[in-house]
């Protein structure tokens, strides 16, 4: 199946209330192991990769290094694969275009792309943020992809009370709909487990919204009717596993 095909067959399985279910992976291996198990795509989350290679979340990892991984990922399994590509390791919209292009060129066909300033503080403002998301999609179109951006909004991950998170909505939901006129496929909310607020913004943005699985989020079947349209797990996975590992080696050396 060819890049283009697999990226067409990725925003098909974001259906609003049957949402596709994303168990993050962190390389070739992991990867393997979720198709082998059913997963119909795959996803990486950054944490997972960086950890696994030995670095801190927050683009720590050279972004040759991550190029290298997703090619290994999307050589290595026949289903679409996205990204967690962080804030693409650029301000500018021209940096953005040029590294949105090397990670196109992986064979990926999707990624998360946040607002928050990795390397800063705080979020871009909603027109900053939309220069980088056209700059990206003007980069898959000269590629001939239909590439899903998955955007990222980090209010509810920058603001820890949930009891403050109603207050954020309108802007997430302007957020939301900005995204979508740039040309984002997907609108990711990750750190908001309120129902109500959720179908909210699922009914406000045009776009399939991802949402992230945390301590006090409903079950993946409820989130299914709340018009959630994608389901993924970040580190969880990754942290699990090594909380596993260690388990596993501490009792075989005794």
């Amino acid at each position: 199946m060819s890049q283009a095909d697999k990226a067409k067959q990725f925003a098909a399985l974001h259906k609003k209330g049957e949402p596709i279910v994303l168990y993050n992976i962190w390389d070739a291996g992991t990867a393997q192991a979720a198709t082998k198990a059913g997963a119909k795509a795959v996803a990486t989350g950054s944490a997972s990769v960086a950890a696994a290679h030995g670095y801190g979340d927050g683009e720590e990892i050279p972004l040759s290094l991550v190029e290298i991984i997703a090619s290994r990922i999307a050589e290595s399994v026949d289903v679409p694969f996205s990204l967690d590509f962080e804030g693409a390791y650029a301000d500018s919209p021209a940096d953005v275009k040029e590294n949105a292009t090397r990670i196109i060129k992986t064979g990926a066909v999707g990624v998360n792309f946040e607002d928050q300033k990795v390397h800063g503080s705080g979020l871009y403002s909603v027109d900053e943020q939309c220069a980088r998301i056209a700059a990206f999609r003007d980069a898959a179109d000269e590629a001939g992809i239909p590439f899903f951006i998955n955007a990222r909004t980090d209010l509810f991950l920058q603001e820890p009370d949930a009891s403050k998170h109603a207050a954020l909505v309108e802007e997430v939901v302007l957020r939301g709909q900005r995204y979508a006129e740039a040309g984002a496929s997907g609108f990711f909310i990750p750190a908001l487990t309120d129902p109500d607020l959720i179908a909210q913004i699922c009914e406000a943005v045009p776009l399939p919204v991802n949402a992230y699985m945390m301590k006090g989020m409903p079950e993946i079947a409820k989130l299914g009717t709340l018009g959630v349209s994608r389901v993924s797990f970040g580190p969880g996975p990754y942290r699990e596993a090594m909380v596993d590992l260690k388990r596993k080696v501490e009792t075989i050396l005794g």
